[in-house]
């Protein structure tokens, strides 16, 4: 026979919250994983030169070409038939500077092309940056 206790229970009226901050752990690593991922620019090896000056290239009308010929402007991808018509909406002052970036592997082809365009849509002012040669240890 079993024995009834009829006593009045009181539930558990707290949040456990350990769930809740394994949660918000997890989540807070997931994001400083990809934050630099998310962060980071479109990867060009530029050519090493002996003359290269640092340039700011968020305040600069910014062209890049990839190894691969993709066309980025302003590190938005972008069609080459759209470039002049970006060029003329953004740069109202056409003596302003336009960067013409290249991977040190794309084909000569593919930047004179890109350069043609930019002359035609009015921009005579075209810069090729590069990276500054390493120094020498002697």
């Amino acid at each position: 026979m079993a024995i009834r206790t009829e006593g009045t229970r009181s539930s558990l009226s707290e949040i456990n919250v350990t769930p809740l901050v394994d949660v918000v752990l997890v989540l807070l690593i997931i994001f400083m994983v990809t934050a630099p991922i998310i962060q980071t620019g479109i990867e060009v090896s530029l050519p090493r030169t002996r003359t290269a000056t640092a340039q700011d290239p968020e305040q600069l009308a910014v062209i890049t070409i990839t190894r691969d010929d993709v066309l980025y402007y302003r590190s938005k991808p972008v069609n080459f038939n759209n470039l002049g018509q970006l060029l003329q909406q953004d740069l109202a002052d056409r003596t302003q500077p336009v960067f013409l970036q290249a991977d040190e592997d794309t084909r000569w082809k593919t930047i004179v092309t890109v350069l043609d365009e930019i002359r035609a849509s009015g921009y005579e002012n075209v810069k090729f940056p590069t990276k500054p040669l390493a120094k020498e240890s002697r």
